[in-house]
């Protein structure tokens, strides 16, 4: 499927798929975006201890690069794993213009966070390890192993079928009790999914150009 870089409103890059048009990141602001949703509403909830994180959906690196980040601001230990089914090139990562919009002197982790080997865990600092997973969203099978959840498939309109209860399901059985998944979509059937699921789920402001998000938790 054919892939082209545009610049999003914030300034950020992002790739986009013209057959389906989706974008890895929203037009209003891929930066932006990935900050609202996954750092503020997610990765602030866990103050004073290490936690383990699962994207779904890696994508270009942008929130590995920026949890990478925030991990430096507050010294916390981080074990990152990103699932993606179909990883872009390094060729197209480095096309993006992250470091230079954030943090040019990081430029080398986001370069080294690209090219580290899928399926193998890199201790790429020394608070931040890294395991890259090439893998279906369906055939996730992890079992309370994470803190934390980035939803960032792709949309409901191009790919429902990430978006259904099975798939939450495996997101419940994933997390730990009390763990947490955000999300940037906000939809009726997906709010549904995930308390089909048994999540407790709360609807979040959304990132600028976006009225809502979901948080979703696994209460116990």
């Amino acid at each position: 499927m054919k892939r082209e870089i545009i610049q999003t409103n914030d300034g950020s890059t992002t790739i986009h798929l013209p057959e389906w048009n989706e974008s890895y990141h929203s037009k209003h602001g891929a930066i932006q975006e990935a900050y609202h949703v996954f750092i503020k509403n997610g990765f602030s909830l866990f103050e004073g201890k290490p936690i383990s994180i699962l994207e779904i959906g890696f994508g270009t690196g942008l929130n590995c690069f920026i949890t990478f980040l925030e991990s430096l601001k507050v010294n916390k230990r981080i074990d990152y794993v990103g699932v993606e089914a179909y990883p872009v090139s390094i060729d197209e990562a480095m096309q993006m213009n992250y470091p230079k919009e954030i943090d040019e002197m990081r430029s080398e982790f986001y370069r080294t966070m690209h090219e580290s080997p899928w399926e193998v865990k890199q201790q790429v600092s020394e608070h931040f390890t890294l395991t890259k997973r090439i893998q279906f969203f369906q055939d996730i099978n992890d079992d309370n192993a994470f803190d934390l959840i980035y939803f960032d498939a792709f949309g409901f309109r191009v790919q429902p079928e990430l978006w259904s209860e099975e798939i939450f399901i495996k997101m419940y059985k994933a997390l730990k009790p009390n763990g947490v998944l955000v999300t940037y979509a906000c939809r009726t059937s997906i709010k549904n999914a995930m308390l089909s699921a048994g999540f407790s789920v709360k609807k979040m402001p959304g990132a600028p150009g976006k009225r809502e998000m979901l948080r979703a938790m696994k209460a116990v």
